[in-house]
């Protein structure tokens, strides 16, 4: 896409791809309109908090290719993503996302499971005869 930013935004497994451009408010998630991707209240106010904190709702248009995680990761993937073009886009909303935390991110993983125990942490059950 021509004339467009790119970020990624990441959070535990779920990575978001973004473009975004000047256009009149679309917002897609892997070719589907947003609210339809995620069927519940909670989440596309996440995708669109950004937004509407910077009062940029009708301003862009975004597409986003998503991928990993469940659909609350991939939700604040895609917050994140949209928050790093919105600073690209204007270094003055920086502040104003970066009070609500919106800049951060998340690098909260699932840890590995170790050889010789049950899971990562949990050993298996010890008898003693």
């Amino acid at each position: 896409m021509k004339n467009s930013i790119h970020t990624i935004g990441r959070r535990k497994t779920a990575v978001a791809r973004m473009y975004m451009k000047i256009g009149s408010g679309l917002i897609k998630v892997n070719n589907i309109f947003y609210k339809k991707y995620f069927t519940n209240n909670l989440f596309f106010l996440k995708v669109s908090k950004p937004l509407l904190l910077t009062s940029n709702k009708k301003k862009f248009d975004i597409y986003i290719k998503v991928s990993g995680g469940g659909i609350n990761s991939q939700a604040e993937a895609i917050s994140l993503a949209i928050s790093r073009a919105l600073c690209k886009f204007d270094i003055n909303n920086k502040p104003i996302l970066k009070e609500k935390n919106l800049l951060t991110r998340d690098p909260r993983m699932v840890e590995r499971k170790k050889y010789g125990q049950k899971k990562s942490r949990k050993k298996f059950q010890f008898s003693k005869r």
